[in-house]
Formats: structure tokens, sequence, C-alpha cells
């Protein structure tokens, strides 16, 4: 099974693809490692976020899409653009999305018997929390039976 994981930060939607078999993580290398949109405001450009990231994921055959939740309200909280980004991710016809909370990452990971360092992944560094988002996912997963 692939997933994509997701970051939304400011105006752009950071990526990492990832997949699993037989208890072996593979990274594998995409045409883009984030999706940008200049003006939020303007429905065409929403429309092209959208249409552009469901073609990546109908490109590199994802199956679920794993977006790191962001606090609603407070210091910490998600800007406009980025909810806007999350919803039109998540309008995607036929692509299943579900958002994970920051704190359920970091559990995770540290529950994690698997230890990979990101260094070694080969991704860019502003990847890493899409990284540990979709690997915390597979994580949860190993021990939630029937759930992948």
């Amino acid at each position: 099974m692939k997933i994509c994981g997701v970051e939304l930060k400011g105006n752009d939607a950071i990526v990492c693809i990832m997949s699993r078999e037989n208890g072996l993580y593979d990274i594998p290398s995409i045409r883009v490692q984030k999706i940008a949109i200049a003006d939020a405001g303007d429905a065409e450009q929403v429309r092209a976020f959208q249409f552009t990231f469901a073609k990546l994921m109908e490109d590199y055959k994802v199956d679920k899409v794993v977006i790191r939740g962001r606090a609603l309200k407070g210091k910490f909280s998600g800007g406009p653009v980025g909810f806007k980004l999350e919803a039109a991710i998540q309008l995607i016809q036929d692509l299943p999305v579900e958002i994970i909370a920051g704190s359920a990452v970091k559990k995770s990971l540290a529950k994690s018997q698997v230890d990979i360092d990101f260094r070694d992944t080969g991704l860019k560094q502003y990847q890493e929390s899409a990284f540990e988002t979709v690997f915390s996912y597979f994580e949860q997963s190993a021990y939630k039976p029937n759930s992948i």
C-alpha cells in the first residue's frame, strides 16, 4: 500500500510518498516534493492546486493520504490558506484522506521499534515532517490488526 504524508505549511503542501510491503519501507523518488499555490483567494488557482495534487497521487498510484493536523486556534494554529488546501485535498474524488494529530505522530514515533535515520532517506530537509507523518501512520497501523 502506498501512502502520501502531507504537511501543510504556508502556501505549500509538502509531500512524502512511502510504501510498506513485508515489513520493508520504500520511499520512491517523485517529480515534485511540494505543491504551492500563489493566491488561495483565486478559485481557479485552488482548482489547479487540487488537480495537480490529484494527478500526482494518481501517477504514483497512492492509496491514501495522511495529513499532519494543525491546531485550530492558539499560538501554533494553522493559517487560513493551509485549511483551504486541506479542504481541497479532502474533496478529491476517490482518494481517502485522514488527518493525524501532531501529538499522535510524536507518540507513534516514540513507540516505534523501527529506527530510520531521516538523513538516510534521501529526502529534502523540509520534507521531514511529511515523512514523520506517513511513517508514524504505518507504525500505528502495525499495532492494529487489519488496519492497512
